[in-house]
């Protein structure tokens, strides 16, 4: 054992007498400097003291003189008694006042009205101080805040023959033209303290400039640092320390170098060839004088590492100088630090790398990236099938599937991707996923367990050099969701404890992008779910158009996009769409009440631009629902995918189209504009007068008629098919034209063309897309004439209509058609007003339109048994499928509806025996 003994520099202390020295120097002159500073500042305060009381007493003494003088001045009461005393003692007052060396004199009644002031404007005004101990004959002195300021002031009677007192006279000063006298000492206590100053810096350099030479020109603050950096080498780094002498002898050794070389106690001094316990390779490194940077010594078992140079590099009169440091634990440290800082590197990357996505099977992936080939050679990822789907796992069997496997190698021997595996309990899959804990198999050979959930596999896995496995089981919010199987092959050593946390916190980092994506999965395909069932299954059976749709939510989540198409009384046919702001269940949820509201509104048959109106001011219901539900429940209400809570806002294109006329009546809420494309492909977007979106600005909406040919194919978007990140809005409009623009393509191939165009690889938004192609009802369907208003017409009218229906074939409907259209008539002629028009149309059912000049609209009603009328309505619902209004500019139309019966099937003979060969005429 070493003895450490204490070895200090003899020359020491002179240094530190030296900055002693220079310290009372430096302190003397601070005394001296703080003495002179409070003299100074004494002598300042007793003057500044003195002069203002004395100023004070000469100003209230002079005040009182002035006015007393003035007050028994002779005239002044003859002055007071004239009618304008102001005008005689103002000009007397201003001169005694600048005599006299005051500020002011003023005179004054009983009431202490001014009669004089030095200042015009105050005469008349009320004196600013007291006047009450001078009405009784005292003289009184104040300081105030009057009009010239803080002012010192005495106020004075003016005695009256019979010692009665009408008036008062008071005289004062400023108080800064007081004190401004005082102030004529100050530069000389100034220049006196000055001068203490000057002596004392005087006498301080003198007495620097001595110990500065005592101490050969070192300042104090180089001198501490010296010997701070001799006391921190030597003994406060841990780092030995040697110098050695030219001659070879041992100059100096802290001690940390006595520690580290076992030099015994009291070696200074002495030769290092004489000194035990020296290795000679440390003998001839000290001795040789060489410079060497991080050699390696072995001194006493340890592992020392050794940089020297020399004391003087021109001369080497002082020998060497050389610094050991204990390397032994070092090495093993850095070892550990090396591992660690790769595994933190590991754990860095998985947390930058893994949960890029909210998809299930590619987090996995993610996953089994990273810890190839860092952590292992290959990694399997088996999730429970619930999981894929969004769902939580129910206890009981293991049956997980195969969801990643990543290695080294592409000819891997373990399970494919997709494969469902039922793994037993001896299994460390099993036990894992049960347990909940991670397994570690450092020797696969030997677990027998693992072998028996299939021998020809766990063999190929052997054979192929796996040797040691890890089952880290996925975990989150207490819900295991899978197991992650960590396998080496290449590398030789088995997996340990250690491996295993670092697997456990790779995993666990992992599970919660797992379990955010399976809840995504879950919630994404609940809303996907609601919206398509918001959105419409079937398309209703109509003869105006023939339609084709498509609708493609986005990957990134469901949104607000909608289409319908809506039959309308008179073979007419609506076709919507719109979009809702926001993505989500909350958008999908108020895309399925603006759907069933257009459905709604449509069954009033109100014109495009009235139906948008009726919607916009729904959207601006919903939106103060949203504010006022968001106001109650605060903020974070929500989670998931449907959190978009907040102001809707929604855009809307509503048309209709009478294929009787050819026009199409459309109006837009901040919607993009239809695509017309005529029968010979040329495409047009026409000009319409787009209003705000619905919920935007409660502004009334336009609505624009287009006279459309037969064949020309209405083309109905949402912005998710034109607006792309990529591209500008007029290159999307400019892509749409281009995809339409071919001859002789029916809807459902435009659609095709259009999507195959226009639609990127990954949609951020949802596509809606609606494509009609018009049809007409020519003459041969549509039969009208007028009516003359006279109850004797229906008649007439009854034969007509009777004839039409034997003409279309339609005989067994002239007795219900006869009979309603005659009440709808006679209604019309007894209630309405000129013209009425009567229209029969033969579409999928025979429709009877009665129209007038009137507003009013009749009201089916139950007649009493001793009503005379009222049954005619009644009547008309019961003979038809149906009925109803609709107003127009010119009136009213009442229309109502019959089936028109199937035709039975004749057979013949071979069509009996051939029952496939029937075949149903057309209508």
């Amino acid at each position: 054992m070493v003895e450490r003994v204490d070895r200090r520099w003899p020359v020491r202390r002179k240094p530190l007498i030296a900055r002693n020295r220079r310290s009372v120097a430096t302190q003397v002159f601070a005394l001296e400097l703080v003495v002179v500073v409070l003299l100074v500042a004494g002598a300042i305060l007793a003057q500044v003291l003195e002069s203002r009381r004395n100023s004070d007493a000469e100003a209230k003494n002079k005040s009182i003189a002035v006015a007393e003088t003035f007050a028994h001045s002779p005239g002044l009461l003859a002055a007071l008694k004239t009618p304008n005393p102001s005008a005689i003692l103002q000009p007397i007052t201003e001169a005694t006042r600048k005599v006299a060396g005051v500020d002011f004199i003023v005179v004054m009644n009983d009431q202490g009205i001014r009669y004089t002031h030095p200042m015009p404007s105050r005469i008349g005004q009320r004196f600013v101080g007291t006047i009450g101990p001078s009405l009784h004959g005292q003289v009184y002195t104040e300081s105030v805040h009057g009009p010239l300021g803080h002012e010192v002031q005495a106020t004075v009677p003016v005695t009256a023959p019979d010692g009665s007192i009408p008036a008062l006279v008071s005289a004062g000063l400023v108080v800064k033209h007081v004190t401004a006298v005082s102030s004529r000492q100050l530069p000389v206590i100034l220049g006196t303290g000055a001068a203490g100053v000057a002596v004392a810096t005087i006498g301080t350099a003198l007495i620097a400039r001595r110990v500065k030479r005592q101490t050969h020109g070192m300042d104090p603050a180089e001198l501490a640092r010296m010997y701070e950096h001799h006391d921190a080498v030597l003994h406060a780094v841990r780092e030995g320390v040697v110098i050695v002498g030219q001659d070879g002898r041992l100059l100096l050794a802290n001690d940390e170098a006595c520690d580290l070389l076992g030099l015994p106690a009291r070696a200074e001094g002495r030769y290092l060839g004489d000194i035990a316990g020296l290795t000679p390779e440390t003998v001839e490194l000290l001795v040789s004088g060489r410079t060497v940077t991080d050699e390696l010594l072995h001194v006493g078992g340890r592992l020392v590492v050794v940089n020297q140079r020399p004391t003087d590099p021109h001369s080497q009169a002082m020998g060497t100088v050389a610094t050991i440091r204990d390397s032994t634990e070092l090495l093993a440290l850095s070892g550990k630090a090396e591992v660690a800082s790769r595994r933190l590197a590991l754990l860095y990357e998985a947390g930058a790398g893994v949960g890029t996505t909210l998809d299930v099977a590619r987090t996995t992936e993610e996953l089994a990236r990273v810890a190839v080939p860092g952590f292992a050679d290959f990694v399997t990822v088996d999730l429970a099938d619930p999981v894929l789907a969004g769902d939580e796992p129910a206890a009981g069997a293991v049956n997980l599937r195969r969801t990643a496997v990543h290695g080294v190698g592409e000819d891997h021997p373990f399970y494919p991707v997709g494969k469902l595996t039922a793994f037993i309990p001896s299994s460390p899959m099993a036990r894992g996923f049960d347990s909940g804990r991670s397994q570690v198999v450092p020797d696969l050979a030997a677990a027998p367990g693992w072998h028996a959930q299939d021998p020809a596999l766990t063999r190929r896995i052997m054979d192929y050099g796996v040797h040691s496995l890890i089952t880290a089981p996925v975990k989150a919010r207490g819900i295991i969701l899978g197991v992650v199987n960590f396998w080496r092959s290449k590398k030789p050593g088995p997996f340990d404890d250690d491996d295993r946390t670092l697997a456990e916190e790779l995993v666990a980092r992992a599970a919660v992008s797992i379990d955010n994506a399976r809840r995504y999965t879950r919630e994404h395909a609940m809303a996907v779910t609601l919206q398509r069932s918001l959105l419409p299954r079937a398309l209703p059976g109509q003869s105006a158009l023939e339609v084709a749709h498509r609708y493609l939510p986005a990957q990134s989540g469901v949104s607000g996009d909608w289409f319908d198409v809506i039959p309308l009384p008179g073979s007419r046919v609506a076709l919507v769409v719109g979009d809702v702001v926001g993505h989500g269940l909350h958008a999908a949820a108020t895309m399925g009440r603006l759907r069933t509201a257009v459905h709604n509104f449509s069954a009033l048959d109100l014109p495009p631009n009235e139906l948008l109106g009726h919607l916009d001011e729904l959207v601006n219901r919903i939106d103060q629902e949203e504010s006022d539900s968001g106001a109650d429940s605060g903020p974070g209400t929500g989670a998931g995918l449907g959190t978009d809570i907040g102001v809707t806002g929604a855009t809307c294109l509503y048309a209709i189209y009478d294929p009787t006329t050819r026009l199409c009546t459309v109006a837009t809420a901040g919607h993009p504009p239809p695509a017309l494309v005529s029968p010979d492909g040329q495409v047009v977007f026409p000009d319409l007068p787009t209003g705000p979106p619905l919920g935007a600005s409660g502004l009334p909406y336009e609505s624009t008629e287009v006279e459309l040919a037969e064949g020309t194919q209405i083309v109905l978007y949402t912005d998710g098919l034109i607006e792309e990140r990529t591209r500008d809005f007029d290159v999307g409009m400019d892509l749409l034209r281009a995809a339409l623009s071919q001859r002789d393509r029916d809807p459902e191939e435009n659609c095709r063309a259009v999507l195959e165009a226009l639609l990127p690889e990954h949609p951020q938004d949802d596509v809606a897309l609606l494509i009609a192609k018009t049809r007409v009802l020519g003459p041969d369907r549509v039969v009208e004439r007028d009516v003359p208003s006279d109850p004797a017409a229906v008649a007439d009218i009854r034969a007509w209509c009777l004839a039409a229906l034997d003409e279309w074939g339609l005989d067994e409907l002239a007795f219900a058609t006869e009979l309603a259209l005659s009440e709808l008539v006679t209604n019309a002629i007894r209630y309405g007003s000129e013209p009425v028009r009567v229209r029969l149309l033969r579409d999928r059912s025979l429709i009877l339109e009665v129209s007038d000049g009137s507003n009013t609209s009749p009201h089916l009603t139950y007649a009493a048994s001793t009503d005379e009328g009222g049954r005619g309505l009644f009547m008309v619902a019961q003979l038809t499928q149906r009925w109803g209004t609709r107003y127009t500019p010119q009136g009213k139309i009442i229309w109502a509806e019959q089936a028109i019966p199937a035709p039975i099937p004749t057979q013949t003979p071979a069509q009996v025996e051939s029952p496939r060969a029937l075949t149903l005429p057309s209508v």
